[in-house]
């Protein structure tokens, strides 16, 4: 008769940790470590977001509108 060896918890929880360890080496996403934000090991190969400047003033058709109507009140009063 041949007898099978069961692996020992030693064996398995050193597979069980090389397993989590490559899991967690083969993922890249950000991670929060004493209160930074660090980024993925990939951040120089993501593509740039740009997103240009809008205007200085950012209320600017708003004040068109209200120039309008000041000038149609005094146009009214006339």
């Amino acid at each position: 008769m041949s007898r099978t060896t069961k692996p020992g918890p030693i064996a398995r929880t050193a597979a069980m940790l090389i397993v989590a360890g490559g899991l967690l080496a083969s993922t890249g996403c950000q991670v929060s470590m004493n209160g930074q934000n660090l980024p993925s090991p990939y951040y120089l190969q993501d593509d740039i977001q740009y997103f240009p400047a809008g205007p200085e003033f950012k209320l600017s058709r708003e004040a068109a509108a209200l120039r309008a109507a000041r000038a149609q009140e005094k146009l009214d009063r006339q």
